[in-house]
């Protein structure tokens, strides 16, 4: 089955993607790899999660932050190539956690965003990640991942 079919049984909706908060394009391609920026989650209203996990959100929730950062990136993809069945598969995520110095889970959260690459792309979603902490992130947003993908000539 391919990504953009089961995009549609999952019922996922991709959102719309935000406008750039800096002097940076959403992704760059080179060979058969496209790199996408660094991306937070949106709210289906377009708002946006901000604050500390482990002081203002759960993991819980932060996890959540991270699939609906994962959405964003899906439709970098689908924008940049026109059809997310373009992708081989993800090679490699990097997961940044806003969160309290004493936080320690910053896997569990990321996994949000892991998790909705497996369902999309199967096996082809497994991918070498880095999930790390910072003291913070732009717009105090909860999240901020960016992605490698291999894409089809």
């Amino acid at each position: 089955m391919t990504a953009e079919r089961r995009i549609v049984e999952l019922g996922i909706t991709l959102p719309e993607i935000p406008a750039a908060d800096g002097m940076y394009v959403h992704a760059v391609r080179t060979g058969n790899l496209l790199y996408t920026a660094g991306k937070g989650p949106r709210f289906p209203d377009g708002g946006k999660p901000t604050g500390k996990v482990g002081a203002d959100f759960t993991v819980e929730e932060a996890r959540a932050h991270a699939r609906l950062a994962g959405l964003v990136l899906l439709s970098v993809v689908r924008k940049e190539l026109g059809s997310l069945d373009k992708i081989v598969r993800v090679v490699k995520v990097l997961g940044m956690v806003n969160a309290t110095p004493d936080f320690k889970r910053h896997p569990e959260v990321i996994n949000g965003c892991s998790e909705l690459f497996l369902e999309v792309f199967g096996n082809n979603g497994a991918h070498a990640r880095s999930a790390v902490g910072v003291g913070s992130l732009p717009g105090d947003m909860t999240v901020e991942i960016e992605v490698i993908f291999e894409i089809a000539d």
